[in-house]
């Protein structure tokens, strides 16, 4: 298949859910589009994890690079919602995200990986594996903190229009922030410990390494705060939100963020 067609597919998907999303939010109440609404994300999931699996592996190697660890963070943020949506639908979460999914679905054909590394040891691969959970999870804690972020504003204006009308109450959409936050925060310190067992140096230079775990490491102690805070002082709303978002940009800093120097900037691996 073309490389521009497999990306396509799933790019195609989360937009046409996307509009769908915005012409449920204002179309007649009691009118449902769940069923409509599960079978795009599902097919947009598939596609963009077929058109993953096809960027990312061959044989015993791992190609990789800005935009596929975009979008491989993208499409397991959305796992994880589709996972959630069993239990707790949250459309509007989902017209936020459809956007951003869809450029990162088709990001790699634009922007190959030219960084090759060996998935035969075991360590890497657990590494590697745990390390993609705790970005998408809090990936996905960030989208739920601007979520929170939009209804306040509303709610404190005396409003909530048709876009947060399908929203679960907020103490809810703050109980499962924090327990996305919580899930995020152990994979994030099991990625840290297993990074110890072994050399990074194959995938990325080891001046770029101090600044990963650098970065890595800052976003490691606010969520670290966050979550203390919680449960000693009681931080929520505008508090946690901000913690939250302010977390998430030291993981974008420290992987996006030294991939972009190295890949876009400085044109190598």
């Amino acid at each position: 298949m073309n490389v521009i067609l497999l990306h396509l597919v799933p790019a195609s998907a989360y937009l046409l859910l996307g509009f769908v999303l915005w012409h449920a939010r204002r179309a007649a109440a009691g009118q449902s589009f769940a069923g409509t609404v599960r079978i795009l994300l599902a097919s947009g999931l598939l596609s963009h994890g077929y058109a993953l699996g096809q960027d990312m592996l061959d044989g015993n190697t791992l190609h990789f690079g800005l935009a596929i660890a975009l979008s491989l963070t993208l499409w397991l943020a959305l796992l994880l919602y589709f996972a959630e949506s069993l239990a707790n639908p949250i459309n509007s979460l989902l017209r936020l995200a459809m956007p951003p999914a869809a450029i990162c679905a088709i990001l790699p054909a634009l922007l190959p990986g030219n960084i090759h590394i060996s998935i035969e040891s075991w360590s890497f691969r657990l590494h590697f594996a745990m390390a993609m959970l705790a970005y998408s999870f809090f990936a996905l804690a960030a989208l739920h903190a601007v979520m929170l972020a939009l209804a306040e504003r509303q709610l404190h204006r005396g409003r909530l229009d048709a876009a947060g009308a399908d929203l679960p109450p907020l103490l809810v959409l703050e109980k499962i922030l924090f327990r996305l936050i919580g899930v995020a925060f152990v994979f994030l310190t099991l990625t840290l410990a297993s990074g110890l067992l072994f050399s990074e140096e194959s995938l990325i230079r080891p001046l770029t390494l101090r600044y990963k775990l650098g970065f890595t490491l800052a976003a490691w102690l606010v969520f670290g705060i966050l979550l203390l805070g919680r449960h000693v002082r009681g931080w929520r709303g505008r508090i946690a939100q901000r913690w939250t978002l302010a977390g998430f940009v030291f993981l974008l800093l420290a992987y996006i963020g030294t991939h972009f120097v190295l890949e876009i900037l400085l044109k190598r691996a």
